[in-house]
């Protein structure tokens, strides 16, 4: 989750009208619930990355454009008793809670991510630890007074950032938690989300499941995580966030929103309990003019699927660092990440998000989505401007999703993003007179938005596991959690029942899920990968009484919890 954005004079008054309407009628009418979007509370929503306070604070976001906001994260630790946030999260989570219920928006935490997940599988593999697991949860929701717990392993039944417990029976494990937290009497009056991969978590087998319908009774909703599908791990540039590559060559049809929605409404999942999740981010890449231009008798265009020198990775915004350590110990290099900010203060976007001088730009009509080239410095960005996120709210509105979930709320600049998405998709916002303008290119020929070249029209198939695998070594695996990865997730966790026998940690496997957000990319987490000094803290099920039927709602601003309710450090 992260953020990115010529001249007024190429402004386009109504940007959602541009480009195709993907409706996905088999995808959509696959589910016998037929619930549509005029019954249910539409979700405008966004994760809020608590390590990024100190550039944008709680008093920079929009609180009246979003119907929820999700803090990340709290991290799963080797004792089942507790979760882990940083000290200074445990300072700004009150905070985040108590301005969200005074702003009308429902407040969660977002538990996992790709450096807090090492412990989901051990938290989830017995009974006992289900049960111990469900305490916890419920316990860490009431201290902190949230209307809602996301819940974002990666992966159930596969391995995410290189040293998490796993076990074949993660998925069934994690069905039996979550219909124990619904029977609970808190737990069944919480929000409950899971931020998932393109295709369906895997069975006992290693194959994406076929019906996932059980999933559909214990969750509020799954929030799709269509990012990350090309990144400095893939064999080529290629698009962050597709929409769509059914018309791309089948040797680049790497998953897309489109193949996504499919999948999961496929397998039981109906269309008002998706939210699809989008990025304010992009990922650079350095590549030779020679490579970044494809010319003809005619016209120029920027290429859409070049090659490029993964042993130069440009450094990205100011939330990227030179080198980052990841909770495994892994160190790699610079992410090349871009929030759409981040494009504006590096000069490849003017701040109304249109295209700066001197900088090639290209809209992919097939992906939908963006792409810009200094020549100068040989650096490509694939990102979503904010014609590319009024794409994407046309596809949810005409898809009957129920919305759409930004990672993350500080990579944007002005709302450009926001407003953009929101107008498509169908949110009403009083003061917001019009969508942002779509950006167009400076010097690049006027058929480089005619999308050729880039796509052959072959078909997709729905479900088709992604293959953006990032090779263990030189791929960026920054992680997404404050907590410390100093254990290496294959034994010796204190959980009290040792259920299935954990397997040992792998390489990334040969057709990873897209939506690693942080995963390979953020060494905006850079902060995160040294704990602070203070002892982090902890919660567990002794910490709160358990006899409350629902989280109290939040009227004013709680007091900071303390490190020293039982001392099991968190």
């Amino acid at each position: 989750m992260l953020s990115f954005f010529t001249l007024a004079l190429f402004a386009a008054p109504a940007v959602h009208a541009a480009g195709p309407s993907f409706f996905l009628r088999d995808a959509t009418t696959a589910s016998p619930n037929t619930t549509t979007n005029a019954t249910i509370d539409m979700v405008s929503a966004s994760w809020y990355a608590g390590w990024h306070a100190q550039d944008f604070p709680l008093s920079n976001v929009s609180w009246d454009k979003y119907t929820h906001l999700t803090y990340s994260f709290a991290s799963t630790v080797p004792s089942v008793n507790n979760v882990s946030l940083d000290a200074s999260d445990a300072e700004l989570l009150p905070q985040f809670v108590s301005m969200a219920h005074q702003n009308g928006v429902k407040a969660l935490v977002s538990t996992g991510g790709w450096g807090g997940s090492q412990y989901f599988s051990t938290d989830v593999n017995s009974p006992a630890n289900r049960s111990t697991f469900v305490k916890t949860i419920t316990s860490f929701a009431q201290q902190f007074q949230l209307d809602g717990i996301d819940f974002d392993w990666e992966y159930p039944g596969t391995q995410g950032i290189g040293c998490n417990n796993v076990s074949p029976n993660d998925t069934s494990n994690f069905l039996a938690f979550l219909q124990e937290l619904r029977a609970d009497p808190v737990g069944k009056n919480l929000i409950v989300t899971a931020a998932t991969p393109l295709v369906p978590w895997k069975d006992a087998s290693g194959v994406s499941l076929t019906n996932v319908s059980a999933f559909a009774d214990v969750l509020d909703w799954i929030a799709i995580m269509n990012y990350d599908v090309w990144g400095s791990w893939s064999t080529s540039v290629g698009p962050n966030s597709p929409l769509n590559d059914t018309c791309a060559p089948a040797a680049d049809q790497q998953g897309s929103a489109v193949s996504a929605v499919k999948a999961w409404t496929a397998a039981g999942i109906p269309s008002h309990q998706i939210v699809l999740g989008v990025a304010s981010y992009g990922h650079s890449f350095h590549v030779t003019p020679e490579d970044a231009i494809e010319c003809d008798d005619d016209n120029s265009a920027l290429a859409t699927y070049p090659s490029f020198d993964a042993a130069e990775q440009p450094l990205g915004d100011k939330w990227d660092a030179l080198t980052n350590t990841d909770q495994c110990g892994q160190t790699s290099g610079p992410s090349g990440v871009f929030d759409f900010f981040g494009l504006i203060d590096a000069g490849f976007l003017f701040p109304n998000g249109s295209v700066a001088e001197g900088i090639d730009y290209r809209f992919d009509e097939c992906s939908q989505t963006a792409y810009v080239y200094n020549e100068t410095s040989e650096v490509m960005v694939s990102f979503d401007d904010a014609k590319a996120f009024a794409a994407k709210g046309d596809f949810i509105k005409s898809n009957n999703l129920r919305g759409f979930a930004v990672w993350e709320a500080g990579g944007d600049s002005d709302d450009i993003l926001l407003d953009s998405i929101r107008s498509a998709a169908g949110f009403e916002d009083d003061d917001n007179e019009s969508t942002s303008a779509a950006p167009s290119p400076t010097h690049v020929s006027s058929g480089s938005n005619s999308g050729s070249g880039s796509s052959s029209g072959s078909s997709n198939n729905a479900g088709d596991t992604p293959k953006n695998s990032p090779a263990p070594a030189p791929a960026p695996t920054q992680a997404s959690s404050g907590s410390s990865g100093s254990d290496n997730g294959s034994s010796g966790n204190s959980n009290t029942d040792s259920g299935d026998a954990p397997i040992a940690p792998a390489p990334a496997p040969s057709s990873a899920n897209s939506g690693n957000r942080i995963a390979q990319t953020s060494a905006h987490a850079a902060s995160m990968f040294t704990p602070i000094a203070t002892s982090p803290v902890a919660v567990s099920p002794s910490a709160v009484p358990t006899d409350v039927s629902a989280p109290p709602t939040a009227s004013a601003p709680a007091a900071s919890p303390t490190s020293t309710d039982d001392g099991d450090g968190w």
